[in-house]
């Protein structure tokens, strides 16, 4: 690709966005920065768009953003008769800006839009496809990423995202697309008043929160216990639907964090707003030195992930980790549903097949069906829907996937942390009740099923070079699998790249039913194991850790022995 001959292509035509203009400007004579902007396009997969904000094709911006959804346009029409599509959006830089041109192409393409009016959480946009049975949906969105980025997901007609063979075939009329001959696009308020774009009203979040409310188990036990809640929405889209929901289920003493309440693409206290780390909380914990809440909930800029802090029995905060939030909710879900007598008979839970094995084990307590899937929480969508197509919706209790995402409930086919901010409220306060912590619960669970110590590491390999290292380790793997790990003998090979799964101690093999994905499972004795999955575009390898040990302190031990026999694989 010749970066220099496509800066100076886009220095005399990408004239629309005035921002474009003066970047390129000022990078003129910066061969470095030209490079980084022009070296590549960005890709469009599963996941659609993401990318730093700015001129050039590796950028998010006008052009880039509008060929996507020409592509998509040109997709849609081949394979819908009459295709419509749901537009929903956060609180980044530029997301409204891209949600309304993108909105234009469309509208343009003789595709119905149906656009939220302002910034809603990521789960509103999947129940919005479903609510308006449209062909596809888009969230202009970079998840939890830093404030440079922004990103632009497509769904399919189910509401989950799209799958692989959709994402390839659109990417191929993507790249058909020149960025500025071959976008179509109209006037926006020309749109609207020959309706072609509709703005999605207020009707449809209260109809949304409706859903969400259906999940609540104990109604009034949050009022009843006092529970006094600190939330953060991040800057992001979940400052709205996260209160009027905890509001609709009685929590009454709920101090928002001032700095992180509004939106702000630049979230200038949280650099990086994911509520998977303690920076996040920091602000909220300030308010903690007056006010002793016995909650911390943060939702990420989209509103899809949640994460929690609770006071241990010094009186700190300490954060949970997804995978326990998502034992503690199913747990939690399951006793409350059997004691009261609504609990189906064919119930089932699902998770990530990286995320907590406890979770099996709580179902299994319950006579709940459990399912492990590939990471992505459109396979779960895809389960939920399936469900739904025998008539079984009811049957299902929750997913989960251990970075932070759970569902409750079949109104959307994606992680939501709205109905997940509202059930860790009324677990905790059904808790409190009971005069216990969050961690106190935790504990138990341990003492009852084993100390499951669930750790991942990452390990980057740079550049093309890496890309070729990751693939040489994966092929070892593969062609000398190991015998044992930490001294425990590996009873079960699953290669997910070739289907096939391996029963060492019985010499047995069996196919895996699940989509093919580059990833291999060991697992020992005692429900010890370890997960090597690489990334499909970037250049990292993590490795899942799941050690079980009758304390804290020896199953961590063994995960530490467990990271220390991946890192021998990362050798190669």
């Amino acid at each position: 690709m010749n970066t220099n001959a496509l800066y100076k292509e886009w220095l005399e035509k990408a004239d629309y966005d005035p921002d474009l203009r003066k970047e390129l400007e000022e990078i003129k004579d910066n061969a470095e920065e030209i490079a980084d902007r022009f070296y590549r396009c960005l890709e469009f997969g599963t996941a659609g768009l993401r990318g730093v904000i700015g001129a050039g094709t590796n950028r998010m911006n006008y052009y880039t953003v509008c060929q996507a959804t020409q592509g998509l346009s040109d997709f849609l029409n081949k394979n819908f008769e009459n295709p419509s599509i749901a537009i929903g959006y956060d609180s980044r830089i530029k997301s409204a800006y891209f949600a309304e041109e993108a909105a234009k192409v469309l509208a343009a393409n003789g595709i119905k839009v149906y656009l939220y009016k302002e910034l809603e959480p990521t789960p509103c946009l999947s129940f919005a496809i479903r609510k308006f049975k449209t062909s596809s949906g888009i969230i202009l969105t970079a998840s939890h990423n830093p404030g440079k980025y922004n990103g632009y997901k497509c769904y399919d007609s189910n509401g989950y995202q799209m799958t692989d063979e959709a994402a390839a075939e659109t990417y191929e009329f993507i790249q058909k697309v020149d960025y500025f001959t071959g976008i179509k696009t109209t006037d926006f308020d020309e749109a609207v008043k020959n309706g072609m774009i509709e703005y999605i009203g207020e009707e449809t979040i209260q109809d949304f929160l409706d859903e969400v409310e259906k999940q609540c188990i104990n109604k009034g036990i949050c009022k009843k216990a006092g529970l006094c809640v600190i939330y953060t929405p991040l800057n992001g889209t979940g400052n709205k639907p996260v209160r009027e929901i905890l509001k609709r289920i009685g929590v009454e003493d709920i101090r928002i964090v001032p700095e992180q309440e509004l939106p702000d693409g630049n979230f200038p206290t949280c650099p990086y707003p994911n509520p998977e780390i303690k920076q996040v909380f920091e602000c909220a914990f300030k308010i903690t030195e007056q006010v002793k809440a016995d909650i911390i909930i943060a939702t990420d800029p989209d509103c899809d992930r949640v994460g929690i802090a609770v006071p241990n029995k010094n009186g700190e905060y300490v954060l949970m980790s997804g995978n326990e939030v998502g034992a503690m909710m199913l747990n939690y879900l399951l006793s409350q549903k059997k004691e009261k007598g609504i609990l189906s008979p064919n119930a089932v839970a699902v998770k990530s097949f990286v995320s907590t094995d406890l979770a099996e084990a709580i179902a299994k307590k319950y006579g709940c069906a459990f399912k492990n899937l590939l990471t992505g929480f459109k396979y779960i969508g895809e389960l939920i829907t399936n469900l739904e197509a025998e008539g079984r919706a009811d049957d299902f209790v929750m997913g989960f996937e251990e970075s932070y995402g759970y569902l409750a409930g079949t109104h959307a086919r994606d992680k939501d942390a709205v109905v997940a901010s509202m059930l860790i409220c009324e677990m905790a306060a059904f808790y409190k009740m009971q005069g216990k912590s969050l961690v106190d619960v935790m504990d138990e669970l341990y003492s009852e099923f084993g100390y499951y110590c669930n750790t991942v590491k990452s390990y980057e390999f740079e550049g093309a070079a890496g890309m070729d290292k990751m693939q040489k380790i994966m092929n070892t793997l593969r062609e000398n699998p190991p015998k044992e790990l930490n001294g425990m003998a590996v009873t079960y090979i699953g290669d997910y790249k070739t289907s096939i799964a391996k029963d060492l101690e019985n010499g047995t093999e069996t196919k895996i039913d699940l989509p093919k994905s580059n990833v291999l499972a060991y697992k020992m004795a005692g429900g010890n194991g370890l997960i090597i999955r690489p990334s499909g575009t970037e250049p990292k390898i993590k490795a899942y850790i799941t050690a079980i040990g009758e304390s804290k302190e020896a199953s961590q031990a063994l995960a530490e022995k467990l990271i220390s026999e991946a890192d021998k694989f990362m050798e190669v």
